[in-house]
């Protein structure tokens, strides 16, 4: 366990140097560690940077690697035709869910996912994005598979915000369960993947498991065509519950989505490295 820690602590401290200067969506430098402060609710404080070594470690540790960014829905009209997943038939597309304010689901993932991809390419990772702007419509559910499996993808993750009750908080990763003849070969190595994922994203934003869901932040689906049709490491991840006020107030926070960048990052690093 010890081992594990450090491992950890290293490469969040890492990625986090690496994506130093990055800009916001509004043009100005987001801040993507600070000091560990005691917080409320039982959340875990962030890790701060690391060392100039680990960074200089860091600098190509995933050349040579292929990940795809799934950011969850899209900004212009919903598809609503119905696609196979494998097991069954769903919507191409949903619209989504929104803060009380009015903060979409889809703007949320595609600035998420925007941040994540330039962390990851400051360590020489190829970067795909399942969707090229957040003004379209689609691709549907079934497409943002194949996008993981046509580039060969070593890892895929999906991104998005849950819209469960306003009582609960937190976060989960999904891990897809095997469907006998679909994905049964890419459920042990997303298992791995999305334990990476959790654990650096509890970590480096302090955010609480999800109290309304799941188990120690994880839920194993068989329904969801992007993890049925996939036939490379794929996950997803709600990083908050968007319905409930203190949640709602992170993921609305630039300089907060820049710090959730940064620890999915590590996360996903962590399990390409073997780190």
């Amino acid at each position: 366990m010890a081992n594990g820690r450090k491992a950890l602590a290293l490469a969040l401290g890492s990625v986090a140097v690496a994506s130093v200067g990055l800009v916001s969506c509004g043009g100005s430098e987001t801040p993507t560690a600070e000091p560990p402060t005691a917080g409320p609710n039982g959340e875990r404080s962030p890790n701060g940077a690391g060392g100039s070594e680990s960074h200089r470690q860091s600098a190509a540790s995933l050349k040579g690697k292929t990940i795809v960014l799934d950011p969850g829905h899209n900004g212009g009209p919903v598809k609503g035709h119905q696609v196979f997943v494998g097991n069954g038939y769903k919507a191409c597309d949903t619209s989504g869910t929104s803060t009380d304010a009015g903060y979409s689901e889809h703007a949320f993932a595609w600035d998420t996912s925007q941040r994540l991809q330039k962390a990851l390419r400051a360590q020489g990772a190829k970067v795909v994005l399942t969707r090229p702007n957040d003004t379209g419509s689609g691709p549907c559910v079934d497409e943002r598979a194949e996008i993981g499996n046509e580039n060969k993808a070593d890892a895929v993750i999906s991104i998005h915000a849950d819209g469960a009750a306003a009582s609960g908080r937190g976060f989960h990763v999904i891990k897809p369960k095997p469907v006998k003849g679909l994905n049964e070969e890419i459920a042990a190595p997303s298992s791995r993947l999305g334990d990476a994922v959790r654990d650096a994203y509890r970590s480096g934003t302090g955010m609480p498991y999800a109290n309304y869901i799941g188990t120690d932040g994880i839920t194993v689906r068989d329904d969801l065509g992007g993890l049925n049709m996939s036939k490379v490491p794929k996950i997803f991840i709600e990083t908050g519950n968007m319905r409930n006020k203190t949640d709602a107030a992170k993921l609305s926070d630039a300089g907060f989505r820049q710090r959730m960048a940064v620890s999915m990052a590590a996360g996903l690093t962590r399990y390409l490295t073997g780190g």
